[in-house]
Parts: structure tokens; sequence; C-alpha cells
């Protein structure tokens, strides 16, 4: 489970988190009867799945190291062995995501033959390359209802030349306030912003922002991001589509000596170079997915995940085996995967098609599911019916009085009150787990509803549920081992999952979507 994820806003609607299962025990929604399949799922494979996904041997996991490697040939080999084919039309289960890790760029750029270097006399925090032989100053970069630096200007495909500040009259009033009073074209927080989005709006490729007052404020944090920004990784991109380079007096002056006080937007010639380079570490990682097609709606899917990934070597050289996080939800998959392989060649196979997603970079941001999400759905999020996240099911939350035989159910209701209410149907049906919704209280400050791999589909509208057994002493330290798995609870649990998977995939309508994403 991702430990830092950022916060944001929930959703509109959350359940009581005294919440429990109904009593009683529906009649079956679906033609087949699923226990049998259900019943290959076994403490016995889990456990031996387990010992091998978080053993020493696999480096505790961490993203684009040798160990998570070996985590995403294990899961491949054993999709290929159930025979359970590729997502990727092209036939591989690997589903590259392209990551980086955060460090300044690199460079300089050459004006008319003098190098201004970066963090001296310049300052970047994107890649910005390119040679120009002009450059289109816009003096103030400013476009209002009673003023314009655009006028009879075309900046697109073009860098522009923008200084800080605004107009002034004669008088001495400024010209957008017919008054002594400032716009927010001339706030230091906001006026950067503002002047850079107008000019991309317009079509300009890159800008050149020169504003001696805050030249040393941007320049103190380039300072700090280049001392501390290694640690964080990121979705990496390719290339810049726009820049801004900020300049020092010094540096303006070498486009135009005189830019203080001609205000004249225009055209100027020039001899630009730009050799900023981005400074980032590429990381190689990879999601791995399969997928058993549907036998009546192949091209709706269900879509099962768990991250492959954990946090690696501690600095004193202790493995992190990330046994019940997230080798728990890992070897669960394994097993559903297995369950509906035994259906499908039984003839019983799901209407609608089963995704095993693995992702990677959970524990980086939920970076391999917004990759699948955000960037590269290699099957149509628009026909993703519901996703059920599987993130830490194999212990038990020290903090928790109750019933042993539980999990914590998270985010079941947010998008969907039928896939809440058929969860506990299912529930009350096959394995009569206690469902406890304490961590799904929209107040819950752990706010584990965002910081798992389910709420990059849940923010695209698709229900999802998210199954957890709550954090313990071993959660990220080297204690996390197989060892210390419940396998019986880690069975029934996994059992559950499969079951609520295969009433959504084989009921005859879609689960309705009958509240919004916030």
């Amino acid at each position: 489970m991702n430990k830092f994820a950022l916060l944001v806003l929930g959703f509109l609607f959350s359940c009581n988190s005294s919440q429990k299962t109904v009593s009683e025990a529906p009649k079956s929604l679906v033609e087949t009867d699923p226990v049998t399949y259900a019943q290959t799922i076994t403490q016995e494979e889990l456990k031996e799945h387990l010992f091998t996904y978080a053993s020493d041997e696999f480096e505790g996991r961490e993203t684009g190291e040798p160990g998570q490697k070996k985590a995403v040939e294990y899961l491949r080999e054993q999709y290929k062995a159930l025979g359970i084919p590729a997502a990727k039309p092209d036939g591989d289960y690997f589903q590259k995501v392209p990551l980086e890790v955060a460090k300044v760029p690199v460079g300089n750029i050459n004006i008319n033959n003098t190098v201004f270097e970066l963090g001296k006399d310049i300052l970047a925090f994107t890649m910005a390359e390119g040679n120009f032989n002009e450059v289109t100053y816009v003096g103030y970069g400013i476009e209002a209802d009673n003023y314009s630096d655009y006028g009879g200007l075309d900046v697109n495909g073009k860098v522009v030349l923008i200084k800080s500040g605004e107009p002034m009259d004669k008088s001495g009033n400024y010209i957008l306030s017919g008054s002594s009073k400032k716009s927010a074209w001339s706030n230091m927080s906001e006026a950067m912003e503002k002047k850079a989005t107008l000019a991309m709006e317009k079509g300009a490729k890159g800008i050149l922002y020169w504003d001696s007052q805050n030249f040393l404020r941007y320049k103190g944090y380039f300072e700090f991001m280049k001392a501390n920004n290694s640690e964080k990784m990121e979705l990496a991109e390719n290339s810049a589509d726009n820049f801004i380079v900020i300049l020092n007096e010094t540096a303006a002056k070498a486009f135009k000596n005189d830019i203080e006080n001609d205000h004249v937007p225009k055209p100027i010639s020039t001899n630009l170079k730009l050799n900023i380079a981005s400074g980032n570490d590429k990381i190689d990682s990879e999601n791995v997915v399969a997928v058993l097609k549907g036998t009546e709606k192949p091209n709706e899917y269900v879509v099962i995940s768990s991250h492959l990934d954990h946090i690696g070597v501690s600095g004193n050289g202790d493995v992190n085996n990330g046994a019940d996080d997230d080798g728990s939800g890992t070897v669960a998959m394994l097993e559903i995967a297995e369950a509906f392989k035994k259906a499908a060649d039984a003839g019983e196979g799901p209407k609608r098609s089963i995704v095993f997603l693995h992702v990677t970079g959970e524990e980086k941001g939920l970076l391999g599911s917004r990759y699948y999400t955000d960037v590269d759905p290699i099957l149509p999020l628009s026909q993703t019916v519901a996703n059920l996240n599987i993130d830490m099911i194999g212990r038990i939350d020290p903090k928790r009085n109750g019933n042993r035989n539980y999990v914590y159910l998270i985010g079941s209701d947010k998008l969907s009150t039928e896939l809440h209410k058929l969860s506990e149907e299912i529930n009350a049906r096959y394995t009569n787990l206690e469902l406890d919704y304490t961590y799904n209280d929209e107040n819950d400050p752990n706010r584990f509803y965002y910081r798992s791999d389910h709420y990059n589909f849940a923010k695209n509208n698709i229900p999802i549920i998210f199954y957890f057994n709550g954090t313990h002493a071993d959660y990220h330290r080297p204690g996390d081992t197989p060892d210390k798995i419940n396998y019986d609870l880690l069975e029934n649990r996994a059992r559950l999952i499969f079951h609520t998977a295969w009433e959504v995939a084989n009921r005859p309508e879609k689960v309705l979507v009958d509240k919004i994403a916030d």
C-alpha cells in the first residue's frame, strides 16, 4: 500500500462504518454454481506461491530493481502455465510503464554566442531544446478587456520573451485597474503562471520569462530540488510540449538591452540555442496483464488487480519481503485466475472477460495503475464494468476487536449501490466473512480509499471494491514475511473475491453506476 499518496477530495456518498453483512443468504443470481471452482483456491497453493514470491530471492520487489524483474517473470510464467493469454494483442504479458526519478534538468542556453548556465543566470524545471533565429517579445505578456500585448502578433510555434509587471499610464496609474492598485498580473505568486498559460493558449512553443524580483526565489527552489528531489519517482514524459526558462537580468538583456524601458511587443532577430536536457533517471518497469475472454460479452471487462511491487532492501541489507503487502493480493489473484480457468475449461467460463492486472509502482504513488487507466488502457475503460482491488489480505489488524474471519471493504458503495448490495449478498451466500466498513468512512484519517490502485479506476467512474486486512507492526518492515500469513483467512478472503468477480462477470446486466465521482 502506498504510504504517501496525496490526499484528494472524496466522493459524495459513503456508508456508515458500523454496517455488517446481511444475515439472509439470497438465491443465486447466476446459472452455474461456482463453489466447485472456488474450492480450488487452497491454503496449500497460496502458501506455496507466497513462500516463493515473498522470499529473499525476490529482494523486496523494489520498482525497477532486479527483484521486481524476478517477480514479473514469475507472474508471466504462471499465466503461461495456466493457459490464460496476455491482454495485449501482440501476446506480450508485460505492459511497459515508463518511469523516471525526478531531478532538475541539466544544460545551458546560448544567446548570440554567449553561454548562460542553468542554475546561475537561467532556471528551468523541464527540458528545453531547439534552435531558434527569432524570439517574439510580447512585453508584459498580458491580455485583458482594455489592454493586449498580443495585438497583431502571431506567436504560434514561437518562443516568446515576457517580463514581469504590468503597464502604467503617464499619471502613474496601472492601466488595467485605472488606479494605483496592481492587478493579479503583477502578483508574485500568480503572474508567471497566468502569463505562461496565456502564451501557451496562443500557441507559443516556449516562454522566456524575466522577473528580477522573483529570480532568487525560483533559484532557491531550484537548488532545493537539486539537493532533495532524487527520490521522487513519476511517470516519464518523452518530451516537453512547452517550456519555461526563467532569466535573470543579465540573460534578459542579452536578448534586449532596453527591456526595462521598452514595452512595445515586436519580433527580435536572435541566435538562440536551447540545450537543457532532462536530468531524470529512467526506470524500466512493467505491469503484468492477462485476460480470460468472456463467452457472451467478451468486450466487457471485470478487472481484478493487485500491486506486484514492494519497497526493496533496507539500507542495512534487510529484505522487506512484502508477504502481506502485497504478496498476499498477488498470490490470491493467481489462485482466482486458476479457478476461473478451470471453469472455462469445463465449459462454464465467465460471460464477461476477466482481466488480471498486476501493477508496478504502487509504492511510488499508484504509478502502474495510473499508467493503465490514464495513459494506455490495454482494454477500454468505457467497457470496464468494475475493478476488484486486493491489497493486503493475509494478516489480522491488531487494533481491531471482533471475529478474526473478517475483511475490510472500502469503496464498494462509492459509485454503485448495486455493487455494494451484490457484494454483501455474495458474502452471505458463500463465505460468511464479517465485512468491516471502518475504513470506508469518509472521515477516516487514514484515507485508505485514495491509497491503493483501485482509486485510479474509481476516479474514472468505474465501480470498485478494495479488499484490505489493515496494517500491522510489520507494515513496510522486514518482518512482513510469509510465515506470518494467516493462510486460512487468505483462502477465505480470496474465495470471496472470486465469488464476487464471478457474479459481476455473469449477471445479465452490468452493475449500475448510480453515483458520480466528485
